[in-house]
């Protein structure tokens, strides 16, 4: 039976445990109605919670198989947009606090990256020599724009066979948000350093000569991870000159320079594969998110491995933090009594759009 939405005011004073407590009753009234995903990078106030845990692409595929009419994605906006995309029109996406966005996918909007393609458009033709490939860290409006002009979306493990997709059918990749991402991916494929260059949105032709631009094979929006920018190779000589045996593994989105220095890198899935393979014994230093590392630092020391966080400060994903026990427990009670609050909808032809980008992103891949 409905009734009047409740205020988030009523929680906002709630402690954790009090919190957790309404969390665990709303779940138990709600049963498989609602499936709660929670990113690798989650708060583990709220990750012990989870239905479902992993990256932000195999949550929301895992979801839209589910039979659950709600759909509470803890992690951020552009994460429940994809799963509002690829579920079924019955199934509702939630994200638990409207503020928990993404620095990354912000450095790119639709306006500027239009912009780009009008004024790539004055050198080359960019719709019969440019692939847009966009990171599915973005919004869904940008995915809606690789849809129309022929594009594709990657995640952090498949990013270097999506480009062998997008340069099977054009000479050159306009790829955004996340420049790190991009030139690693380049630099695998074999892609020279000086091949691929720097759009810098706030500056006239992206701050390039036509010349530039036309020797270029991919063109690197000037976006990065405000918690992947805090690692540096230092650290990582530090690491090396006080334990010569360790090992080291860094995510896709760090800098050129840290994942050159690194003995692996990969995406969230496979630095936690990678490090729970390894040999019993075996020391880590992990270039990623804290939640994540310190999660996997504690999955694994039974077995006398010993994960460290790359960092030496603390660094986390603030904005996925804003997901805390307290808005989850509160977007809880309201379903359990009939109301949906804070649904991520994307519009229709938007989604229609978005989800051809993604289709050939799961089709390439």
């Amino acid at each position: 039976m409905q009734t009047a939405a409740i205020q988030f005011d009523a929680f906002n004073a709630l402690s954790d445990q009090a919190a957790q407590a309404r969390i665990e009753a709303a779940r138990a009234q709600l049963g498989r109605r609602a499936v709660l995903l929670c990113h690798h990078y989650q708060r583990a106030d709220v990750y012990r919670f989870a239905d479902i845990t992993g990256d932000s692409l195999k949550l929301s595929r895992l979801a839209s198989q589910s039979d659950a009419e709600f759909i509470v994605f803890c992690g951020v906006h552009f994460m429940a947009e994809v799963a509002d995309i690829l579920s079924r029109p019955e199934q509702i996406a939630i994200l638990p606090d409207l503020a928990a966005g993404c620095s990354m996918a912000d450095m790119a909007n639709r306006a500027k990256v239009e912009r780009c393609w009008r004024e790539l458009a004055t050198v080359l033709d960019p719709d019969a020599a440019v692939t847009p490939v966009t990171y599915i860290n973005s919004s869904a409006d940008l995915k809606a724009f690789c849809g129309e002009h022929g594009g594709i979306v990657c995640t952090s493990s498949n990013a270097p066979k999506i480009l062998e997709w997008s340069f099977a059918r054009r000479e050159k990749v306009l790829f955004f948000p996340d420049q790190h991402l991009g030139r690693w991916s380049g630099h695998k494929m074999g892609i020279p350093l000086d091949r691929m260059v720097v759009w810098n949105p706030d500056l006239p032709m992206g701050g390039l000569t036509p010349e530039r631009i036309r020797d270029a094979k991919i063109i690197l929006w000037h976006g990065y991870c405000n918690v992947h920018q805090m690692f540096q190779p230092t650290q990582i000589d530090k690491f090396r000159a006080q334990y010569p045996g360790g090992k080291v593994i860094s995510h896709p989105e760090c800098g050129f320079d840290v994942c050159a220095k690194s003995d692996a890198v990969g995406s969230t899935e496979t630095i936690i594969r990678v490090v729970k393979e390894s040999a019993p014994g075996t020391r880590w230093l992990v270039g990623t998110e804290l939640n994540l590392v310190s999660r996997l630092a504690d999955e694994v020391k039974d077995e006398g491995k010993v994960v460290q966080f790359m960092a030496g400060t603390v660094c986390m994903c603030s904005t996925m933090q804003r997901i805390d026990p307290q808005h989850l427990a509160w977007t809880l009670e309201n379903l359990a009594t009939g109301n949906v609050v804070n649904q991520i909808k994307v519009p229709e032809h938007e989604a229609r759009l978005a989800k051809v980008a993604l289709q050939r992103m799961l089709d390439a891949s």
